[in-house]
């Protein structure tokens, strides 16, 4: 007894059925990657305020955003270290940016915020006066830091950011935070 399939033919009898036959493989297009192609350079910052001025940090380095509340402090911790918060579970340390800066007395009011960074494998937050959007910004409208000599350490700078009227100080916050002048590092291991 022989097997057919419903043309009558026999399987074996069947021509094998062979692949349509394919194009090469084309090079992509020069201009997908081209530098100039304004989605392939564009960055996200998150916008927030200390005192007069206005920062800006990579969203992605952002875990959320929390109200600011009350923090367990630490023991011959630096000044600009608030203490400690327990979030679900996970202890972060709370950073206030404005002391750190040298921006002042801070005052907690209803706007004072505290973004929850995870930087590598680290949580720890910062207290900033405001949180005012996110900012896309293409490579063009990211300026260098100028050099400001002693005067100023822009060594965790990424730039300025220019959009319209306003103007970003775009942090470099992995650089910042796991810097040695923020002593998170030794305090974090320990």
């Amino acid at each position: 007894m022989s097997i057919t399939d419903p043309s009558g033919t026999s399987p074996a009898a069947a021509s094998p059925v062979s692949p349509a036959p394919t194009a090469a493989p084309q090079a992509p297009s020069a201009a997908i990657y081209s530098p100039t192609d304004r989605n392939a350079t564009l960055r996200e910052f998150l916008a927030f305020r200390l005192g007069k001025e206005e920062y800006g940090i990579d969203i992605l380095k952002v875990q959320e955003i929390r109200g600011y509340e009350t923090v367990t402090q630490i023991a011959n911790a630096p000044d600009f270290i608030k203490g400690l918060i327990n979030l679900r579970g996970v202890i972060v340390p709370i950073v206030d940016m404005r002391i750190k800066f040298n921006l002042g007395a801070p005052t907690y009011d209803q706007f004072t915020v505290v973004i929850i960074l995870n930087i590598g494998s680290r949580v720890m937050g910062m207290v900033v006066d405001s949180v005012s959007d996110v900012t896309t910004l293409p490579a063009e409208q990211i300026k260098p830091a100028p050099e400001m000599g002693a005067a100023l350490d822009t060594k965790y700078l990424i730039g300025l950011g220019t959009l319209d009227e306003r103007m970003l100080i775009l942090v470099d916050i992995e650089k910042l935070m796991t810097s040695p002048d923020m002593c998170l590092s030794e305090r974090l291991a320990a």
